[in-house]
């Protein structure tokens, strides 16, 4: 594993490893936050709508 991330860290430039981080990043950030938005939606629907 220590001698695939050196060969890694060796052929890439730190600008592309941080380029492709935040390429990665900025999707997995979108979809975790309208995943919880909609998480909590649904619970406070649950609750104010469950006692009828």
């Amino acid at each position: 594993m220590a001698l695939l991330f050196t060969l890694a860290a060796n052929l890439l430039t730190s600008c592309q490893v941080i380029e492709g981080i935040f390429k990665a990043g900025v999707w997995v950030g979108v979809i975790a936050v309208v995943a919880v938005v909609a998480l909590i939606v649904w619970i406070i629907s649950k609750v104010a709508g469950g006692k009828k």
